[in-house]
């Protein structure tokens, strides 16, 4: 690539420099043959080979100096390509500088060439060029620098710039070099001495020098150029100190240079007022040389930073202030930096460089409030939309000092106010705006802003350097891994504070106790003396001890600023972090100063002033706000007394002391900054906890100051105002952003006031003893003890929680600036706060006080204290009841702390916290406390929060409590007055004095709760002797008239005492001697024997007996809670009780119980009671005999076993018949249970006493009648469902027992007992027995199906009193029924039961005479012949078979079943006319029905077709026996008239229907009068409904008569069915049987009139109406009906002796058409008129058959 090119040039120049330029031509040729004539292409070789070759570069060195720009074009370009790959010679090297330099004068591609080759030439030539060399290339820069082309001129300026950090590279290379390379001079280092240099040194040290001179405009001695532009000489300057600064430290003759010629201009330009462009890059110079140059500049440094400090104070122009304060900042920002000034200068004591800037600090912050946004509190910055408009700043400052009667605008007109991230803050800063000529806007608000940031780069500095050494030495790896707490960007907190006393609320105390062992106070970094950065930490304490009153200044300035967030959370953060370092180094002025002037800042003195007024004037009453509980301001509030250390001064302090003076008047809270000073305070005192000794005061006093703040306003956040009226929307919002984040900062705040006391725990003792002394301090500090308040006297209800007590809006006299504020009288909240304070440093120091003797932890002191407290009556309530939560919290936590010792230390601690308890309520039961109504009920609130305490004593540690027991039970019965205990041991009733007095209601229940956890949990760890006490404290209890409930639960202990025994012992040895006479004295005596071996036996019974006195109190859920329980107690311990226990406990215990009862409710009528007592005792009785009879059921066969069971039995069931004398209800449905269940039991095993007498006496008592109410009204009767359900129950059993021996008479009893129970029974709610039977109705039903029916008379009992059932739905005709619906009762679904009964019971008793004989049968037909007739006339329509139905069917059942015994029994003639009727009478049922109004959801044709088929099965049963002679006449008559009536289809005409029902039915006199034609009608009858039944009725009309000759084929096409029964056969003692022939005859001279007159009516109708419809054809169903007719005449040969013979004609089976021959003709004239051949033809046929009858 290089040859390439090469040769292409020098071609390029041979055949450009023919004519003019042989020299050039010559010297061209010469290169390109010599470049020819090298064999190697590859780079290095090649420049080896070019370098040997001295006369190569000659035409290129010929080409420069002949000003051509072609051949000079050409020249730079190979000797820029030679230059790049090392080609050239050395010894050409000035030849070829020399072209270069003379080759600038070429065009703008030859400058750049040049430009471009300069660097590469020294770099690859470094070693060469030097000397006069490296002036001639630095010259040939500055020759193009001064290029009028911006293009060449910017290079050249970067080139040079590159050349020269080339050759101060170069010294740095030649430095580290070993080699022994000459000396080539030397240059002075001052005080007339010098060094010698080596050549770089040398180059280095003229080329700088020479710089600066040409900077300050004087003569360069070795360059060759003059006219530097003093900036880029500067810029120049800078490069070198910056990139090369460790070179100026290390050569004497460049520091030289810096101190005689660098800083001197420096310091001289800047007192010049240099303009912009300079002062920048002066400046900048000048922060390099103090941040690098410092060490060797001791003096120019000094005076450096004095001009600065100068220009930042007297200096008018902003920039260059700025620029000064830019400086500042970069310097504060390098603590290491800032501590060498100070040493430098301060430490000295010569020159107080330090303590002057930040005294100017002060100056700058105060010289324009009005900027700032100074006033009495922090503002919110507000942008000003007329800051373009400019205003006077003379205005502003009189308006800001509050001169009145100026006449201009707003104050801020004019600019911004306040410092603000958008726009105290400049993109970038001045001091790097080196492309700028003029001084940029810059806000003026941005000095301040940088004077901020130096505060805060200061502590920063500060913290991270003094914060790592105070951790100890084994703690400093758990601080850098221990997690600092975020509270997001608001929090001020150092992650250093954060993490030096970080713990976890969570954590046990016996890691707590374990954490102050651990963790000493922090080591004060000026005791490291032998550490190695013991200088630096001392120049630290000392630049706090010079700086800190200018710092405090300046911060407490800008804390009543307007700030932004940001900048007020930096400059809080900043604050504290001073603080920190102050308290870390022990430096007890400056820490108290800050952390006084932060309290100031929390708690503002004008907010403060206002709430302490409007706290003063508001009335004494409980505020409804409650604040959370366990928190630290909870009750906190107080006032502080330290005075600000630096007030604001100017407008900002009229401001604020006229704020403070209109305080009372204006309501002022605090708000979200004034929080985060809080919390930053907060964070002071956990970090700094162990050292900060008396000014602990400082902070509890500014948390009390802050909760009562807080509580004045009711917690309401204050809103932080926008220091302008302006409207600036991003202020607004930044506001309400504050405001919106109150409550978060409140959490903070109170989580940082709970992680200050948690921090006590990692104190030593003496630093722990300092902060209970201020504590202890602020409960002692009141000047006079609070009075009683004014209002009326009340209960004041204890707090919540140990940390949420009530609070009042009064203050206590404290002293405020001096000034005294009497409060008013009320609860006194400092010592709330005090309280709560004591309570959270004993409770978090817990361990500390239990490891360390009481006297040195403060264990007696603090628990003394807290009983004096709490039991004195002067102390106000709310204070009282605090002290109260405290003391019980910390007993709590005491016995959780010693739960991991050992028996012995744990069973001495717990006695002594109970006896602390105990102690506490000593005061409160003093019989000579003298105690007013409000006294007396805060003594009451007290005496309850000990109780509470107790029981949460018990929930926590109960477990593992080893003593103190009786002393639990002594706290326990102190809420009953002493007076009255052990009343119930001196007296011969076992029985307590009632209404049992307790000192107050109140305190039951709390009470309730110990003895509660007691009995139901550690009843294992209880001692023998405590037992009892136990039982007795059980019984005052269940005494006691103040609480049921208590009372309730109570009896439920006896039986947790009753199993604890039961499972201790596994028999007791209850013995009628160990009874005696039931004295309960002896059982006392024997009970607390504890080592007798029947003291367990006697403590039972004494329980059993104390709860049986119990179950007599007044309250009815009392005494049957005690019932229910005793009785629970013999069945859970009865399988462990023999024989003679059982009847010791029943002498003793359950028939004293039964009659106390019995007792209880004889007297009831004698004391006249009202309702409600004497329904509630109903109710006791029923739980006892529940209670018993389960009790006695399930022991039955112990209780059997004894000799005596048949006189329990006699005696218990006597106790029953007189409960049921009583005659009330639920004893009656109780007893008769009770009976149930306990025969019920009997079934199970052979007993050996349940004998004869034992049933018979049950049967007896059953037996005597059903259970009768003396309770309700004929209006509104009592509901005896129940009852009586219970009673036919009873049956069950009884009958079971009885049914091996019973008799007719005991069936009916009991069927005579049944019917009453059906007839009494009262209607049930919410019951319908219409499609299913009510439960009593099912039982009694039962009852039916299982009684015995082998007994004679035993059946036909049986189905009387079922047919009985049967009818009770269908009397009077089922309107009984239908108004019974209205009832719930109408029997339908129970008769239709006892219709399948019946039906099963007939069936199975079809042969019995006596069912026939004693009318049971025909009352069974009766009954079912009801429903039938009723059918579509009963009201009630059921969902499921219609009752009919059912009876239909029932009956066809039973005369299938008994039609045969008829004839073959011995049965009295008139019982079988009877029978016979009532047969007839459901065969006229089935065919007939009402259908004018039939009922809904009633399906006439199914109900039709059921009707048929029954009817057919009927026929097939009774005919032909109908026709029997037994049989009365009007019985078959009535078959065959209803028979007549249900064929008719058409609705007869008027003049007919006396014919068919007006003469009795069918005489044939009446025949005649159809003869005669009637008017006809034009009126078409419908056809009946039951069209298909009056068919099958009229088919059987012609069945009845037709003739059954057996030698003549049938004649009617349908013919019969053969009977099922034959015809009845004789029997001994009946009447001959007849033919079936005469039985017939008789059927058909029965029915043959109503034949003829049913065809006749057909006829006749059709001879009347037919003509008047002329051709008209006749309806349908009346053709059919017709016709049907016609084709039977014809077909019928009727029976010959059925019909009389007509007169004067013989005919034997045709009489039937002589009789109508009449109408027969009259039919066939009216037919042959009408055209109907159909009709004719029948008629024909019939005529023919008359004719045939006649001999024609």
């Amino acid at each position: 690539m290089t040859t390439q090119l090469l040769a292409t040039e020098l071609a390029n120049l041979i055949q450009e420099s023919k004519r003019k330029h042989n020299d050039l031509r010559q010297a061209a040729e010469k290169s390109l043959d010599e470049l020819k004539s090298i064999r190697t292409t590859s780079e290095a070789p090649l420049a080896a080979e070019l370098a040997q070759r001295v006369n190569f570069v000659n035409p290129f060195i010929i080409a420069c100096g002949t000003k051509n720009t072609k051949f000079t074009s050409i020249a730079v370009v190979c000797l820029s390509r030679l230059i790049l790959v090392g080609a050239l010679p050395w010894s050409k090297l000035s030849p070829v500088l020399e072209a270069l330099r003379e080759a600038t004068s070429a065009g703008l591609d030859v400058q750049l060439k040049i430009l471009q080759a300069l660097p590469t030439l020294l770099q690859n030539y470094a070693n060469d060029i030097k000397g006069d060399l490296l002036v001639t290339a630095l010259n040939i820069c500055f020759i193009l620098q001064t290029s009028k082309n911006g293009v060449v001129s910017n290079t050249s300026a970067a080139t040079l710039q590159q050349l020269i950090m080339t050759i101060f590279e170069k010294v740095t290379a030649e430095d580290k070099s070993t080699s022994d390379t000459e000396v080539v001079g030397e240059a002075p280092t001052g005080n007339g001495e010098s060094v010698q240099l080596r050549a770089a040194a040398m180059d280095a040290h003229r080329v700088f020098k020479d710089i600066c001179l040409m900077t300050e405009n004087h003569r360069p001695e070795y360059l060759r150029f003059t006219g530097l532009q003093q900036t880029f000489g500067l810029e120049l300057i800078e490069s070198v100190l910056s990139q090369h600064a460790s070179l100026f430290l290390a050569h004497a003759e460049q520091a030289y240079t810096l101190r005689t010629r660098v800083m001197p201009f420096i310091i001289k330009s800047l007192n010049g007022r240099p303009n912009f462009a300079t002062s920048v890059r002066l400046v900048r110079i000048l922060y390099t040389m103090l941040k690098k140059h410092l060490s060797i500049l001791p003096t120019e440094g000094g005076d450096a930073l004095d001009t600065l400090t100068q220009l930042l104070d007297q200096d008018t122009a902003i920039w260059r202030r700025a620029l000064c304060m830019e400086v500042f900042r970069g310097i504060f920002a390098e603590p290491t930096l800032l501590r060498r000034i100070f040493t430098l200068y301060d430490a000295r004591g010569e020159r107080n460089i330090l303590k002057n800037l930040t005294a100017t600090f002060v100056r700058v912050s105060t010289e324009k409030p009005v900027v700032i946004g100074l006033s009495h509190q922090s503002t919110i910055p507000a942008a000003d939309p007329y800051a373009n408009m400019g205003t006077s700043s003379d205005q502003a400052m009189l308006e800001s000092s509050g001169v009145t009667g100026i006449i201009g605008g707003s104050v801020n007109e004019g600019h911004n106010t306040g410092i603000s991230s958008q726009w105290s803050t400049v993109r970038v800063a001045c001091i790097d705006q080196l492309d700028k000529a003029e001084p940029p806007t810059i806000p003026e608000s941005y000095v301040y802003a940088l004077t901020l940031s130096c505060i805060t780069s200061l502590s920063e500095g500060l913290a991270k350097f003094i914060l790592p050494l105070t951790v100890p030495g084994d703690a400093r790896s758990r601080r850098r891994t221990a997690k600092h707490s975020d509270t997001g960007r608001d929090s001020p907190a150092p992650p250093e504070a954060n993490s030096a006393v970080e713990k976890s609320t969570n954590m046990s105390s016996l890691d707590r106790s374990s954490s102050f062992k651990k963790n000493p106070v922090p080591v004060n970094p000026l005791a490291l003396k032998d550490h190695p950065l013991y200088a630096d930490v001392k120049t630290c304490a000392d630049i706090i001890e010079e700086c800190w009153p200018a710092i405090l200044a300046t911060c407490s300035t800008f804390l009543y600023a307007a700030l932004d967030s940001e900048y007020y959370h930096g400059l809080v953060r900043a604050f504290q972090k001073f603080a920190h370092v102050a308290g870390l180094l022990q430096l007890s002025t400056p820490r108290d100063a800050f952390l006084t002037t932060l309290g100031k800042a929390a708690v503002p003195p004008n907010v403060f002033t206002a709430c302490l007024n409007a706290g003063s004037s508001k009335p004494i009453v409980s505020s409804p706000t409650t604040d959370p509980p366990n928190t630290i301001l909870s009750n906190a509030r107080g006032l502080l007394s330290v005075e600000n250390l630096v007030t604001p001064v100017g407008a900002a302090g009229e401001r604020q002391r006229q704020a403070s003076m209109d305080a009372s008047t204006t309501p002022q809270t605090i708000n979200t900054r004034n929080l985060l000073c809080m919390r930053a305070l907060l964070n002071l005192g956990i970090a700094l906890g162990p050292t900060l000794s008396s000014s602990w005061s400082i902070i509890l006093e500014t948390l009390q100051q802050a909760d009562f703040v807080l509580f004045t306003n009711g917690k309401s956040a204050g809103r932080i105002p926008i220091v302008t009226k302006v409207s600036d929307s991003k202020a607004e919002a930044e506001a309400a952003g504050l405001l919106a984040s109150f409550s978060t900062e409140i959490r903070a705040v109170e989580t940082a006031a709970s992680r200050l006391l948690e921090s006590t725990v990692d104190f030593p003792n003496d630093a722990f003893v300092e902060i209970a002394r201020a504590v202890c301090h602020l409960l002692e500090y009141q000047l006079e003890p609070p009075s009683e308040p004014s209002a009326p006297p009340r209960s004041p209800l204890p707090p919540a929680s140990p940390a949420a007590g009530l609070r009042s809006t009064s203050a206590q006299h404290r002293k405020v600036s001096g000034l005294a504020v009497t409060a008013p009288s009320g609860p006194n909240q400092q010592d709330q706060f005090a309280l709560a304070k004591i309570g959270d440093l004993a409770i978090i120091n817990l361990d500390r006080l239990l490891l360390y003797p009481p006297d040195i932890s403060g264990w007696d002191q603090i628990t003394s204290e807290l009983i004096r407290v709490l039991g004195t009556s002067t102390i106000s309530a709310p204070v009282r009841a605090r002290g109260a939560d405290i003391l019980i919290r910390l007993m709590l936590d005491a016995a959780k702390a010693i739960s991991n010792q050992d028996d012995e230390t744990r069973a001495r601690a717990q006695l002594r916290i109970l006896e602390c308890l105990r102690d506490s309520l000593g005061p409160l039961q003093d019989e000579n406390r003298v105690a007013s109504v409000t006294t007396y009920a805060t003594d009451i609130d007290i005496h309850k929060i000990i109780l509470e305490g107790l029981k949460g004593l018990l929930d926590e540690c109960g477990e593992s409590l080893l003593s103190g027991w009786n002393v639990i039970f002594e706290i326990i019965d102190t809420i009953f007055i002493s007076r009255r205990h052990g009343s119930e041991t001196n007296s011969d009733e076992p029985t307590m004095p009632h209404g049992l007095t307790t000192r107050s209601s109140k305190l039951i229940r709390s009470a309730f709760s110990s003895l509660q956890l007691v009995c139901s949990d550690f009843l294992s760890s209880l001692p023998k002797s405590c037992f009892l006490i136990l039982v007795d404290t059980l019984y005052k209890f269940c005494s006691q008239d103040d609480d049921l409930n208590i009372a309730l639960t109570t009896v439920t202990f006896f039986w947790d005492l009753s199993n604890f025994l039961s499972r201790k012992n596994k028999t007791l040895p209850i013995t009628n001697n160990l009874v005696g006479g039931f004295d309960d004295a002896s059982l006392v005596e024997k009970a607390s024997h504890a080592e007798d071996a029947s003291s367990d036996a006697a403590l039972w019974m004494l329980l059993l007996i104390r709860l049986t006195t119990v179950t007599t109190n007044d309250r009815l859920d009392l005494r049957n809670s005690a019932i229910q329980t005793l009785l629970r107690i013999f069945d859970a311990y009865g399988d462990q009780l023999t024989p003679e226990a059982w009847s010791v406990c029943i002498k003793a215990v359950i028939f004293r119980l039964i009659a106390s009862i019995e007792k209880e409710l004889q007297g009831l009528d004698d004391v006249g009671c009202d309702e409600k007592a004497r329904h509630d005792w109903h109710e006791t009785a029923v739980v006892v005999l529940n209670g018993i009879s389960s009790l006695l059921s399930n022991y039955l066969d112990v209780l059997t076993a004894h000799p005596t069971f048949n006189s329990y039995w006699q005696q218990l069931l006597g106790h029953f018949a007189t409960l049921l004398d009583l005659q009330v209800l639920e004893i009656n449905t109780a007893t008769f249970k009770a009976l149930t269940r306990m025969l019920s039991h009997s079934q199970s095993g052979s007993k050996q006493n349940f004998n004869k007498t034992t049933i018979d006496l049950a049967w007896d008592l059953w037996a005597r009648g059903i259970p009768i109410a003396s309770t309700g009204t004929p209006d509104k009767p009592s509901d005896n469902q129940n009852c009586l359900l219970a009673y036919v129950a009873a049956l069950r059993d009884v009958y079971r027992l009885i049914q091996d021996d019973l008799t007719v008479e005991r069936i009916r009893r009991m069927l005579t007992l049944l019917r009453e129970v059906m007839e009494t029974a009262t209607p049930g709610a919410f019951i319908a027995d219409i499609d299913h039977a009510t439960p009593l109705q099912t039982q009694v039903l039962d009852i039916l199906k299982i009684l015995r029916t082998d007994i004679p008379g035993a059946p036909s009992a049986l189905i009387a009193q079922t047919s009985e059932f049967v009818s009770l739905a269908f009397t009077d005709g089922g309107n009984a029924a239908n108004q019974r619906t209205t009832q719930k009762r109408t029997y339908v679904a129970m008769s239709k039961a006892s219709m399948v009964i019946l039906q099963s019971l007939v069936q199975s008793h079809a042969t019995d005479v006596d069912i026939y004989n004693n009318g049971a049968l025909l009352t069974a037909l009766t009954s079912l012949s009801k429903p039938i007739v009723f059918k579509y006339q009963f009201p009630i329509i059921t969902k499921s078979e219609q009752p009919w139905k059912q009876a239909t069917k029932s009956a066809i059942s039973i005369l299938g079943a008994t039609l045969s015994q008829l004839v073959a029994l011995d049965i009295p003639r008139p019982m079988l006319q009877d029978m016979w009727h009532m047969i007839v009478m459901i065969a006229n049922g089935i065919i007939n029905a009402d259908c004018e109004a039939p009922p809904d959801r009633v399906n006439i044709s199914d109900d039709e077709d059921f009707d048929i088929a029954s009817f057919t099965k009927l026929r097939e049963l009774i005919v032909p026996s109908l026709g029997a002679e037994v049989v009365p006449d009007k019985t078959r008559k009535l078959f065959a008239e209803s028979l007549f009536r249900m064929s008719i289809i058409h609705a007869p005409a008027p003049a007919e229907s006396s014919i068919i029902y007006g003469n009795n039915g069918g005489d044939m006199v009446g025949l005649s009068n159809l003869y005669k034609t009637r008017r006809g009608r034009t009126i078409d009858s419908p056809p009946s409904k039951r069209s298909r039944m009056a068919y099958v009725c009229l088919d059987e009309l012609f069945s009845l008569v037709a003739s059954h000759d057996e030698t003549v084929a049938p004649q009617i096409t349908v013919q019969p069915p053969t009977p099922r029964f034959p015809p009845p056969m004789p029997s001994s003692g009946s009447a001959a049987s007849e033919p079936l022939r005469v039985l017939r005859i008789r059927l058909a001279r029965t029915a043959a009139p109503y034949l003829i007159l049913r065809a006749a009516l057909t006829l006749r109708t059709y001879v009347a109406d037919q003509p008047l419809r002329g051709r008209m054809p006749q309806p349908l169903s009346q053709r059919k009906e017709l016709a049907r007719v016609l084709e039977r005449l014809v077909e019928l040969k009727s029976e010959p002796e059925a019909i009389p013979d007509t007169p004067n004609v013989e005919s034997d089976g045709r009489k039937h058409l002589l009789r109508l021959y009449p109408l027969i003709v009259g039919a066939t004239r009216v037919s042959a008129a009408s055209g109907d051949a159909e009709i004719s033809r029948l008629l024909t046929e019939a005529l023919e058959v008359v004719g045939t009858e006649l001999g024609v």
